[in-house]
């Protein structure tokens, strides 16, 4: 004796070996032996063959119409045998028994199973709506069949057009049209933006890589939403110093100005003046929603988006020739050693007399070094300034940038770059990282001292983070640390300011150290401007290589980091090299350029051969804390 029997969805066929009264021992036609359930059975048949009967089934099941099954089932349950029986007008064979039930277990829309063997027709309205919905399916896989074909051959139907940059920023994979740039990816075996490109909708790798930036942080375009214009700030005292800014010369947005003023004999006060912004709206207006909106300032190469309006930007910036609001730290020490006196803090007007630009003052770095003299603007104050910021140095016993690191100033004109290598730790670098960190340490440890809350950043065991609690920051050798000194620029800063200016005016501060305002805006800050990084160095990276082709090169010298990874020398670019032979780090190559991808922000370089060890240049890394 044969047995029909169904076990884990699938309908099976055994030879029985042993029968118990509630279960069979059955062997397979492939010889392996099971244990079936009695309630498992769905048939018992003599003839044919166990191993035939499913293939005599399907055969038999080919040639039944479902729909006259279904016409002939009638409105009630019934079991697969009856509808044989009635089908057929005799007792079935088990082959034509078998073979209504795989025609009734292969149209679930026209029949619903009601249980083991045993189904009930679908009624006609179900019915209808199930053919409905399964011929709509079957056009939409027809569609996408169609346009994947067309796409595969280069040329992108109008329907995906449209969709452009929904396909390539943030594809939905139930629509029909992703599924047919997936498709036609697959066959074709190149990815959606290079696919899109071969059918001319890609046209610039720039725009590409910009548009992805905008889709995400701006999906309802960089407009800023409506806001009224700042307050004007209350009558503040005139500071009796005349300050001047230290920045590169792209900077619109100055948030910090330093003076100098000799207060006696053997005693200097110098004052660090930042912006007030947080002076002229408050938490919780328009502009607060602006700002906590965007968080930060976006910089790419060529491509600024500020973190506040241009006319608020340009209210509040320290321009020369002007008065403006600002939170200054004033900061006595000793002319001999730069030791310090004291220090104290006030909300003012400040005259800023000049902003001077790093790249007019660049020679002044060696010859403070040198300890030459070059008659250049503000030369003596400067000089002064990197003296006391050597001293804090000292005192932190950290250092507060690497100098082993390299700085990269992309400039973009016209489609023209150039890269402008820039050592990090010169005197003029260090004069303002020193300031700012003075100016940070501070006012964190005023806050934390008044039990004022603030948004500290903090780094343990060589990680940094946010924190509302005045956590040490071991990089910098500092007890607390938040950053206050770039409020134009970002919202950490702006949130700081407030607070800061609360407490000197003897105020309610806006936030407390649980207000869910202070820490989803911390959470959030953490988060852009991770994004922001990783974003600005893709951009830097597009540049690197555009710049090769501007140039025109065929191959770089480069310096091993560790490995097959190099750095090219130059620009701020570590490329894997698989022709690298095994060399130590720090040895330097020439590698010849085989291929530059701008979509994908890649370039194939090849060994060449190594050189004779030069001028050590270090790869670009490390945070500088001090902005």
């Amino acid at each position: 004796m044969h047995l029909l029997y169904e076990e884990d969805g699938e309908f099976k066929v055994g030879t029985v070996l042993a029968q118990a009264p509630a279960s069979f021992q059955v062997e397979t036609p492939h010889g392996r032996r099971a244990k079936v359930k009695s309630s498992m059975v769905l048939l018992r048949f003599e003839r044919p063959a166990a191993a035939e009967l499913l293939a005599e089934a399907g055969r038999f099941a080919a040639g039944l119409d479902t729909e006259f099954l279904w016409q002939c089932s009638g409105q009630g349950e019934f079991g697969f045998e009856a509808l044989a029986r009635e089908y057929v007008g005799r007792e079935p064979s088990a082959a034509e028994a078998t073979g209504v039930l795989l025609k009734l277990h292969s149209a679930p829309m026209y029949f619903h199973r009601r249980g083991r063997g045993r189904y009930q027709a679908a009624p006609e309205e179900i019915l209808k709506l199930a053919l409905a919905a399964a011929e709509k399916k079957r056009r939409v896989q027809e569609q996408i069949a169609g346009w994947a074909q067309r796409l595969a051959r280069f040329d992108c139907p109008a329907e995906l057009a449209v969709l452009r940059d929904e396909l390539l920023y943030a594809p939905d994979r139930n629509k029909p049209e992703t599924k047919a740039l997936e498709q036609a990816c697959k066959e074709t075996g190149l990815g959606a933006a290079r696919l899109l490109e071969r059918c001319g909708l890609v046209p610039d790798a720039h725009a590409y890589h910009l548009n992805r930036f905008l889709h995400e942080f701006f999906p309802r375009g960089t407009a800023f939403a409506p806001y009224e214009a700042p307050a004007p700030a209350a009558d503040l005292a005139l500071a009796p110093v005349e300050a001047f800014s230290l920045d590169d010369a792209g900077t619109t947005e100055i948030d910090d100005a330093f003076s100098l003023v000799r207060v006696s004999d053997d005693e200097w006060r110098v004052g660090i003046h930042i912006a007030a912004p947080a002076l002229g709206f408050a938490p919780g207006s328009a502009l607060d929603a602006v700002a906590r909106e965007r968080l930060s300032t976006a910089y790419f190469p060529g491509v600024k988006f500020t973190m506040l309006p241009e006319d608020v930007v340009g209210r509040y910036s320290l321009n020369a020739g002007a008065e403006h609001a600002a939170v200054s730290l004033y900061v006595n020490v000793a002319a001999a050693d730069f030791s310090l006196r004291g220090h104290h803090s006030r909300v003012e007007r400040v005259r800023i007399a000049e902003n001077l630009r790093l790249g007019e003052l660049a020679p002044l770095d060696e010859a403070f070094t040198a300890g030459r003299a070059l008659g250049l603007r503000r030369e003596e104050e400067l000089r002064t300034l990197w003296r006391l910021a050597e001293v804090l140095e000292r005192r932190r016993g950290r250092p507060s940038v690497n100098a082993t690191v390299l700085d990269y100033h992309f400039r973009v004109e016209r489609g023209r770059v150039r890269i402008e290598p820039r050592r990090r730790g010169g005197p003029l670098d260090k004069l303002v990282s020193e300031l700012m960190i003075l100016a940070n340490a501070s006012w964190g440890e005023l806050l934390a001292e008044r039990d004022v809350a603030a948004l500290y950043r903090v780094q343990a065991s060589g990680k940094v983070r946010m924190s509302v609690h005045p956590e040490a920051h071991e990089g910098l050798g500092l007890a607390c640390y938040a950053w206050m000194s770039s409020p134009l620029r970002r919202y950490v800063d702006l949130v700081n300011q407030w607070q800061l200016v609360a407490a000197l005016g003897g105020r309610k501060p806006p936030f407390t150290r649980s207000s869910d305002a202070l820490l989803a805006a911390m959470r959030a800050f953490e988060v852009t401007y991770a994004r922001l990084d990783e974003y600005q160095r893709g951009m830097e990276q597009y540049w690197c290589l555009r710049w090769f082709e501007q140039e025109g090169l065929n191959e770089v010298e480069a310096e091993v980091v560790r490995e097959n990874i190099v750095h090219v020398l130059g620009m701020p670019l570590n490329v894997r090299v698989p022709s690298l032979p095994g060399l130590a780090p720090g040895a330097r190559v020439r590698l010849g350029i085989e291929g530059i991808d701008l979509l994908e922000r890649t370039v194939a370089l090849a060994y060449r051969e190594t050189l004779a060890a030069g001028g050590a240049e270090a790869a670009p890394g490390g945070e500088q804390e001090a902005g």
